[in-house]
């Protein structure tokens, strides 16, 4: 018996019933390989947001820093530590921090102000490529500042602008200075956005009376391919134990556990999308089963067996999820390429939102890979076989003298 070509003629016999369960198949499918695309998308977007604009694969600070940051807890040889990592195979630069009131004409709000090294900042994240607003901070303009969108709205000032800082100098004296806003960031963290003031660290150090030393120097791994807990602990072996060694993982424990069950995620949500599409699948298989009862008893009366008429309906659903998968396929590629190129603009919904301190790009871009697409189709085709379990047992219990007078 050719199974395949007598599943196809059943199959084209009853073109509406299969049309309809092919296409809830091939639309669940297309939609899960998007959503698996999107989900790839977001993870790959907030490790970016965490590691490249902000945190870096490791940071290090003075024992006790971190719950007490204070302007005297510094590393005091932190520029011969950055250079020596820089001469290994790490990227290293040098941060400085201070805490005061930034006023402009119209308002005023407590800020951080974060010092970076312009030579390798850059080299270490891309915060200077996220610039939302004017430009990045140039070594010739002295007093010139970069800060959050939202401490931008707080103080309610544009480019160009004057913003009195003050604050307190190491030597605990009062720090008083004007400078002017050369660039508003995008979204890239909360502390950053509501309250971060970039400057030059020169400036900083002139400002609150700092002559060397850091709060904390930031490392990049140039092969993202070396393993973060390797770095981590070949960075502990450079520098020592007197200070702090922490990577991004342990620095952002929330943030780092999201990303390690967002594929899990991605499987909830598709077993949950394709217990749907299998009772569709079993409603259909099971109409099929009833409207061919007589055809099944006839069939088993001339010598056909159990066995071959379970194979008969698994192929006719095997060829339905085959034709299902290659539409959900087309279509859900497509669309994740499109996806993938121009975005998903959500700005109306998650401008501003962020999680656990990391914020939210407002455009959410897929990353279509080899997973996202085998994940979803795979799964279609595991749950349209459990679904017709029951139908191909039906009929293959059934006695051919009780099909055949079925009512």
């Amino acid at each position: 018996m050719n199974f395949i070509k007598l599943a196809a003629r059943n199959i084209y016999r009853n073109r509406k019933r299969s049309i309809v369960t092919s296409s809830a198949m091939a639309f669940a499918c297309a939609m899960m390989i998007v959503f698996s695309a999107l989900m790839d998308g977001i993870v790959a977007g907030s490790e970016r947001n965490v590691v490249v604009m902000n945190t870096g694969d490791i940071q290090i600070h003075q024992q006790g820093y971190r719950d007490d940051p204070d302007i005297y807890k510094l590393i005091k040889t932190s520029k011969q530590l950055a250079d020596r990592l820089r001469s290994t195979h790490y990227k290293a630069t040098e941060r400085l921090f201070a805490f005061g009131l930034m006023a402009s004409d119209n308002s005023s709000s407590g800020v951080q102000l974060r010092g970076v090294d312009l030579v390798y900042e850059p080299t270490v994240t891309e915060i200077n490529k996220h610039i939302l607003q004017g430009q990045w901070l140039t070594k010739n303009d002295p007093q010139g500042v970069v800060i959050g969108k939202k401490l931008a709205r707080l103080l309610d000032v544009s480019l160009g602008d004057e913003l009195i800082f003050v604050g307190q100098t190491a030597d605990g004296y009062m720090a008083n200075d004007a400078f002017y806003l050369r660039g508003i960031l995008k979204s890239v963290a909360t502390g950053i956005d509501s309250s971060g003031v970039i400057m030059s660290n020169s400036s900083l150090r002139a400002l609150i009376g700092l002559a060397d030393g850091a709060h904390e120097i930031v490392i990049m791994r140039t092969e993202q391919s070396q393993d973060l807990v390797n770095a981590s602990n070949e960075v502990k072996a450079l520098i020592g134990n007197d200070l702090e060694v922490l990577n991004w993982r342990q620095l952002m424990p929330v943030i780092s556990q999201f990303l390690e069950t967002a594929q899990v995620q991605t499987w909830i949500m598709l077993l949950f999308t394709y217990i749907a599409v299998a009772s569709v699948v079993l409603n259909a298989m099971l109409m099929s089963v009833f409207e061919r009862i007589h055809e099944f008893g006839i069939m088993k009366a001339i010598g056909v067996t159990p066995w071959q008429v379970v194979k008969l309906i698994y192929a006719e659903t095997l060829i339905q999820t085959f034709i299902a998968s290659l539409l959900g396929l087309l279509l859900g590629a497509g669309l994740s390429h499109y996806l993938q190129i121009h975005g998903l603009d959500m700005s109306s919904m998650s401008d501003g939102m962020s999680f656990a301190g990391v914020a939210l790009d407002p455009i959410w871009y897929a990353v279509l890979s080899l997973d996202s697409i085998l994940m979803p189709v795979l799964f279609l085709f595991v749950m349209a076989m459990i679904a017709v379990i029951y139908p191909a047992i039906k009929v293959s219990l059934m006695r051919p003298v009780d099909a055949i007078h079925h009512q």
